[in-house]
């Protein structure tokens, strides 16, 4: 069947998730395959990366396979045309037809979101902080990361038992820009709600309730599970990466927190 590459961006606030769940559960997926079926009649999507209910996207992948070739700029229009506001595809092209999404990638990119301050306007895309942090400790902290670790201590029971908990972390990155911390994480896979304890943790760094070699004494086997989970607002899907292709984009918020307020002119 044609199969065509799409990336997509939305707003997860109002979604249970990506995945369809065959039920009355508002899906990105779902939305996708129902706008879909309707262009085209007989349709399939799949996604590169499972985000959780809240959790964003500004760059997920997903195949569509469709029975006849289309043009993709049409693809694109159509499909926008049927989705509603907080689901929208940025791009379509032809992909080979073996193309999977999920299969296919060798990188996926989180970034996610800390705010400092209350945020009228940001607060479905932060994690709102009141408490000071340092964001130097939770930079060296955040460097521990990177290479080959057991991350048992940062996934969520209910894992099934005979599930690899190890997982290559090739970067994590963290950025101040005005009031919000960002942090970046790049990895080949991720465990079910890895990266929002991973940013839980640093937040406990940064409150300085936990030193930073407490924290690289997580990413050891058998280390103790680490209860709090950061919320899913601040979490965004910003990339997948695949073979040949070079993700360059700097380290800087998706959604802003602008402060700048105007300033008494001085003679």
């Amino acid at each position: 069947m044609p199969t065509y590459k799409l990336t997509i961006e939305y707003e997860g606030t109002r979604f249970s998730g990506w995945q369809a769940q065959g039920n009355t559960a508002k899906t990105v997926q779902g939305h996708l395959i129902k706008a879909a079926t309707r262009v085209f009649g007989e349709a399939d999507v799949g996604g590169a990366g499972r985000t959780d209910a809240g959790v964003h996207a500004s760059g997920q992948v997903a195949h569509l396979r469709i029975r006849k070739p289309a043009d993709p700029l049409q693809i694109t229009r159509k499909l926008n045309d049927l989705l509603p506001h907080d689901i929208h595809v940025l791009r379509s092209v032809r992909a080979a037809d073996g193309f999977h999404a999920r299969h296919d990638a060798e990188s996926r990119v989180y970034l996610y979101q800390i705010s400092r301050r209350r945020a009228a306007f940001a607060k479905p895309f932060v994690w709102w902080i009141k408490d000071s942090l340092d964001a130097k400790k939770m930079r060296d902290a955040a460097a521990l990361v990177p290479g080959r670790h057991d991350f048992s201590a940062f996934s969520d029971k209910r894992i099934a038992e005979d599930e690899s908990r190890i997982v290559v972390v090739e970067s994590f990155e963290l950025a101040e820009a005005g009031d919000l911390i960002v942090l970046r994480i790049t990895a080949s896979h991720f465990l079910w709600k890895m990266v929002r304890k991973l940013v839980a943790a640093l937040a406990e760094v940064g409150r300085g309730n936990l030193t930073s070699e407490a924290f690289g004494a997580l990413l050891k086997p058998k280390a103790a599970n680490f209860q709090p989970t950061a919320p899913p607002s601040g979490l965004f899907l910003e990339a997948i990466i695949y073979r040949d292709e070079v993700f360059d984009r700097p380290l800087q918020p998706i959604v802003p927190v602008v402060t700048d307020v105007p300033r008494r002119k001085t003679k």
